[in-house]
C-alpha cells in the first residue's frame, strides 16, 4: 500500500511534474513545481488554507508520482503534454482538443488545392486555423475555389487525351488536366490566395475593382459582372473584419468569460492589422482550479484559466502569432510565451491598447449569452448523467460510452465499427475499425464477438490505443447482441454494463434492453432518447462507410487479379501506390515500375492488359 507520508520524505527538491492518483490509479491532477518536495507536501498540510475544491481533491489522492525535470520550462512543457494525455478531473481542460477544422493549402503538390482538414501533418502543406465554425470553413473554401478556379481533384498526373471533369465545363476549374494552364500564373494566384486567407485582401479587392472598371469602359459587361461578384464575395468573406489598425501586425487577443463551470475563453484573431473574427472556446473543469501554494500569493481563476488555455491551445498550432494580448497580466507569461513562441503581454497605451479595449467592450456584450450557452450545455450533460445513473444504478461525473456495429454484404467483406462518446460529445480520435478475419458468411453475432474480443484483449495487453475502458457499452441491436457481447466480457473477466438499443417499426430507438430482456422505455427520458438515436446513427454510418470502402477496393482488386504475374501482394502494392484503377490504367511504364515489387515485365503486362480493351470496366 502506498504510504503518502513516507513517500513525501523521498521527494527531491528539484523542478518537475507531479501526478495525483485515486484508488483506481486514475490520474486526477497534473501539476508542475519549481521544488517538488515543497509543492507536493503543501497539499497534505494546513488543509484549512486550501479551497473547498483542493480539499475535495486531496481526499481522493491515494498515491502520487513525479517526474524530475532539469528546468521549470521543461516541467511546463511536460505538464501541458500530460494534461492533454490524461484529461485529469481536477485540471482546467480545453474541450474538444484537436477537433477544430483547418483550411489546408497543399503546397506540397505541383498545383496546390484547397481543402478542409482536422489533422495537421508535416507534409509540406500550409494550414490555416483552427476555426470553431466548420460550416464557415466549408463556405470559405467553396468561395475561394470559385474565385481562383483552383484544381479540385487529387489526380497527380494527366495522360494525353484526358477528359476534363464537370468543374472545368462550368468554369469553376481552370483545367490543369488540359495541359494548357501556365504553372507560374497558377502559383501567383496561390500566393494571392494565401494572403487573402491570412486577412491581407485589400490589394486584391483594389485590383478587382480596377479590372471591373476597365471591363465596364470596354463594354465587356459580362466580365464586369463576374468581377463585381468576386468583389462582393470578398466582402462577404471578411464580414466579421471590422477594424484596421496596429500597423499591419498579426496577433491574437484573449479574454476569459464567466467563472467556475461556466468558464470560456474568447479569442479575437488580428491578421495584417485587421480584427478578423471571434471564436469562443468553452473550458471544462474550470471550477476545479486551485490556488498555487508557492511563497507569494497564488493565481486567481482568471490566471489559471487563461494560462491553461494558452498552453493547451497554442502548443498544437504549427505557427502561433508572434503576439498575444490579454486584458491583465498572468503569472509565468514570459515562460509560457517562450514555450509556444509568442510574446504574451498587456498593452497599457497606443493602438494595441485601443484595439484591446474595443474587443473588451464586445466581450462584455456577449458575456451573458456565453454564460447562458455554457449553463445550458452543463444542464444537458447533467441530465444525461442523471438518466444513465438511474438506469445503471450508480453515479459518475462523466460517462465514456462505446457502441459497436457490424456491416457486410451477404456475409462478404464483413467489418466492425466502434464509436466513442464522452457524455454528449463524440470522441472521434478514439473511433476504431475492424476487418473481421475469423468469421465466414453472414454471422453478425460471431463477427461482433470477434471484434469485442480483439478490442478488449488489446486493452488488457495495455495497448495505448485501446487501454481506456468504457463505463457503458451500447449495442446497435436488441437482446441477442447484448448476450453475445456479455459472453466475451465474461470470458475476459471484465465487468462492463451492456445495453442494447432496441428499435421500433419506424427504425427509431425505442428502449434500452439488457441481457435478461428487461427494457427501459426511452420515452421517459427525452434527452437519452435523442442521445441513443445519435449514437446509433453514428455507429451505423461509421460501419457502412468502412464496409463500402473495403468492398469497393476488393471489387477493384479483382480486375488486377486477371493480369498475368499480378498476385495479391503486387495487387495491393499497386492499389496502395496509385489509389485507384484509373490511375494504374493511365500510368506510364516508368511510373508503374516506381511501385514497389513491380518489374519491367509486370509493367508491360499491365499496359497490355488495359490496351486490349480501352473501355474495360474498373
Amino acid at each position: 500500500m502506498f504510504d503518502i507520508k513516507e513517500n513525501l520524505k523521498k521527494l527531491p527538491e528539484t523542478p518537475g511534474v507531479y501526478m495525483h492518483k485515486d484508488k483506481l490509479g486514475n490520474v486526477i491532477y497534473v501539476g508542475k513545481a519549481v521544488n517538488l518536495k515543497r509543492r507536493v507536501s503543501s497539499y497534505f498540510v494546513n488543509s484549512a488554507s486550501h479551497s473547498s475544491k483542493v480539499r475535495s481533491m486531496v481526499k481522493n489522492i491515494a498515491e502520487f508520482e513525479y517526474i524530475n525535470c532539469k528546468t521549470e520550462m521543461e516541467a511546463l512543457i511536460l505538464e501541458c503534454n500530460l494534461i492533454k494525455k490524461y484529461e485529469p478531473k481536477y485540471n482546467v481542460l480545453l474541450r474538444d482538443d484537436k477537433t477544430y477544422p483547418y483550411i489546408k493549402l497543399t503546397l506540397n503538390e505541383e498545383y496546390p488545392r484547397l481543402m478542409k482538414t482536422r489533422m495537421i501533418k508535416k507534409d509540406g502543406a500550409r494550414y490555416f486555423g483552427p476555426y470553431s465554425d466548420a460550416s464557415a470553413v466549408n463556405r470559405s473554401i467553396e468561395l475561394l475555389n470559385k474565385l481562383f478556379k483552383l484544381k479540385r481533384c487529387s489526380t497527380a498526373s494527366f495522360p494525353e487525351g484526358f477528359k476534363p471533369c464537370l468543374n472545368f465545363h462550368i468554369n469553376e476549374c481552370r483545367g490543369i488536366c488540359t495541359g494548357l494552364v501556365d504553372h507560374e500564373e497558377y502559383m501567383k494566384d496561390v500566393e494571392r490566395l494565401t494572403e487573402l486567407i491570412s486577412g491581407k485582401d485589400r490589394s486584391l479587392e483594389n485590383e478587382l475593382k480596377e479590372k471591373m472598371k476597365a471591363a465596364s469602359e470596354n463594354l465587356e459587361f459580362e466580365e464586369a459582372a463576374v468581377l463585381r461578384d468576386q468583389i462582393e464575395a470578398l466582402k462577404a468573406l471578411r464580414n466579421v473584419q471590422r477594424v484596421t489598425m496596429v500597423n499591419g501586425k498579426d496577433l491574437d487577443m484573449l479574454f476569459t468569460v464567466g467563472s467556475g463551470k461556466n468558464s470560456a475563453v474568447v479569442l479575437f484573431p488580428v491578421r495584417d492589422g485587421k480584427l478578423s473574427g471571434r471564436e469562443t472556446f468553452f473550458m471544462s473543469n474550470a471550477e476545479n482550479w486551485e490556488v498555487d501554494s508557492r511563497e507569494d500569493e497564488g493565481p486567481d481563476e482568471y490566471d489559471k484559466v487563461m494560462s491553461e488555455f494558452i498552453k493547451q491551445y497554442y502548443s498544437q498550432l504549427a505557427a502561433p502569432p508572434k503576439e498575444i494580448l490579454i486584458p491583465r497580466p498572468i503569472r509565468d507569461a514570459e515562460m509560457i510565451g517562450e514555450m509556444i513562441g509568442s510574446r504574451i503581454h498587456t498593452p497599457e497605451r497606443g493602438s494595441k491598447h485601443q484595439l484591446l479595449e474595443l474587443a473588451k467592450r464586445d466581450v462584455t456584450e456577449i458575456a451573458g449569452n456565453i454564460e447562458i450557452k455554457v449553463q445550458t450545455q452543463m444542464e444537458r450533460e447533467q441530465e444525461l448523467r442523471t438518466a444513465l445513473s438511474r438506469i445503471l444504478g450508480y453515479e459518475k461525473t462523466g460517462y465514456r460510452v462505446e457502441s459497436y456495429d457490424i456491416s457486410n454484404t451477404n456475409g462478404v467483406d464483413t467489418v466492425g465499427a466502434m464509436v466513442v462518446f464522452r457524455d454528449l460529445k463524440p470522441v472521434r480520435k478514439d473511433y476504431r475499425r475492424f476487418k473481421i478475419r475469423t468469421v465466414e458468411g453472414p454471422d453478425d453475432y460471431g463477427s461482433l464477438q470477434e471484434m469485442l474480443m480483439r478490442r478488449f484483449r488489446r486493452a488488457l495487453e495495455n495497448d495505448k490505443s485501446f487501454n481506456i475502458l468504457p463505463d457503458l457499452i451500447l449495442m446497435d441491436g436488441g437482446r441477442g447482441q447484448v448476450t453475445a457481447a456479455e459472453k466475451v466480457l465474461r470470458a475476459l473477466k471484465l465487468n462492463i454494463p451492456v445495453l442494447g438499443m432496441a428499435k421500433d417499426d419506424s427504425h427509431r430507438t425505442r428502449a434500452l434492453v439488457n441481457g435478461e430482456g428487461q427494457e427501459v422505455l426511452l420515452k421517459d427520458y427525452p434527452l437519452l432518447f435523442k442521445y441513443c438515436g445519435t449514437i446509433q446513427e453514428e455507429v451505423h454510418r461509421f460501419a457502412i462507410d468502412y464496409h463500402r470502402s473495403l468492398h469497393n477496393r476488393n471489387s477493384i482488386g479483382s480486375v488486377l487479379d486477371d493480369i498475368p504475374g499480378i498476385g495479391p501482394k503486387k495487387r495491393n502494392a499497386l492499389l496502395n501506390h496509385f489509389q485507384t484503377i484509373k490511375d494504374i490504367k493511365e500510368a506510364t511504364k516508368e511510373q508503374l515500375m516506381e511501385c514497389p515489387g513491380i518489374t519491367e515485365k509486370n509493367a508491360e503486362e499491365i499496359q497490355g492488359f488495359f490496351s486490349l480493351d480501352k473501355n474495360r470496366q474498373v
